[in-house]
Order: C-alpha cells, then structure tokens, then sequence
C-alpha cells in the first residue's frame, strides 16, 4: 500500500493567514491557494483588489509546483531552454504553468503540498510563497 502525506486544512490556513498579514502590511493585494501533494486545492484567498486572472494562476503555479516537485520558476526556465526547451502542453494538463510563485513544501523527502502566489512582480509572488511555508515550521 502506497500512502502520502499532506499538509492539513490548518497548515494551510497558516500560510494564507501569514501570506495575508504580510500583504497587508506592504499594502498589497494578491491571490494565495494552498494544494495537497497531488496539486489540488486546500485553501483559497483572494486578497480584495487583486487581479482576477490571479485567481487561476496561482492556483496553477501551487498545482505546477506540487505535481513536478519543483518551483514553477524552475519549470518554465527548463521549458524555455534555447535547445532543450519543450512546450509546457505536452504534460497533458493546461494547469501547469511556468512562471514564478509557486513552490513545494517538503517534509523531509516527502512533497507535503505546495503554495503558489501571484498578482505581484513573480519575484515577490515567490517570496511570499516561501515566507508562507517558512510559517509552517515543518523542519
């Protein structure tokens, strides 16, 4: 029998809460989604006024980042290698996205979930999302 691990509903609202104050207290505004280790969806926030298309990217960058056990960065990098780029279509599923904000979290060796951020600049969609994670404490 195969088992994973997941973050849970309360370490998932943890990252959003963090995610959240810190946002407000830059005076900012963005989308946070919080996935389990297959991608899928734990928790949501659209912070008031951010940029509505946020709302499916950063979902999309959580879902890239906890299916590939890697940065979406990193993905879209790989993919846009002068020679041994590859269209991000070709893994069979329009969720996957190559632009930064997404990042997994790992306990251990394990991929637990992934938090993935955006509706600012990608660099800081991709610090919010570590700041996030660094909440959790998980070693």
């Amino acid at each position: 029998m195969h088992t994973t691990q997941n973050l849970s509903h309360l370490e998932a609202q943890t990252v959003i809460a963090t995610i959240a104050a810190e946002l407000e207290r830059r005076g900012k505004a963005a989308v946070i989604a919080v996935t389990d280790s297959h991608g899928e969806l734990l928790a949501l926030l659209r912070v008031s006024g951010a940029p509505l298309p946020s709302i499916a990217i950063a979902q999309n960058k959580a879902f890239t980042a906890a299916r590939e056990r890697r940065a979406s960065r990193d993905i879209g990098q790989a993919s846009r290698h002068p020679t041994d780029g590859f269209d991000l279509r070709n893994f069979g599923d329009p969720r996957y996205i190559g632009w930064g904000g997404g990042l997994p979290v790992w306990v251990g060796d394990a991929c637990v979930g992934a938090v993935g951020v955006s509706g600012l600049a990608e660099s800081e969609d991709i610090e919010l999302a570590q700041l996030g994670i660094d909440a959790l404490e998980l070693g």
